[in-house]
């Protein structure tokens, strides 16, 4: 950051009073500018004991496949957002159902919450998707899952079998592999 968005002078990194990290602060209007991580929502829809998943379109990761999943807007719920991005990204209307994992990306300054849903439409490819297509529990392609935070969705979602046993929570570390 460079420039205060509230008067467009400099900012500089410095730890404001009472704090005990390091901010970017405007050098003119003392506004704080607090930089939070961002928060990703997606969804397991499943019908038929199928589970929907999106090949990508875009970057990162294109051409790998997903949940449908993505960044929160303002004035959504988290369940809201999970159900726009699964319209969005596979055209298909879905009912959500509970929140099971949490995922967080801390390099990345995020936090990946998934729910259940049920695939209540047909689907077709969005803009971000190069497809889309059911794939039966024994038959996703783990090899080419875009995310780790899929993968590990994924696979508690199968472990609890659609059943609500709790939030499931992990951390991603660069160190270890892609994300």
């Amino acid at each position: 950051m460079k420039f205060c968005s509230n008067c467009g002078e400099p900012v500089s990194l410095k730890t404001p009073a009472g704090d005990t990290k390091d901010r970017w602060v405007c050098d003119a209007c003392a506004i704080v500018h607090y930089q939070n991580p961002k928060i990703v929502v997606g969804c397991v829809p499943e019908r038929d004991g199928k589970i929907l998943l999106c090949k990508r379109a875009i970057e990162p990761r294109h051409g790998f496949w997903t949940v449908p999943a993505g960044f929160m807007e303002l004035g959504e719920t988290i369940a809201q957002g999970a159900a726009r991005e699964t319209l969005e990204e596979a055209c298909a209307e879905v009912r959500i159902g509970h929140l099971f994992a949490s995922v967080d990306v801390v390099e990345a300054g995020q936090v990946h919450l998934f729910f259940t849903a049920a695939l209540m439409s047909d689907f077709a490819a969005g803009d971000e998707s190069l497809e889309v297509q059911m794939f039966a529990k024994d038959e996703i392609p783990w090899e080419d899952i875009a995310f780790r935070s899929g993968t590990f969705a994924l696979k508690k979602y199968l472990e609890d079998a659609g059943e609500n046993n709790g939030v499931h929570m992990h951390e991603i570390s660069f160190r270890k592999g892609r994300d």
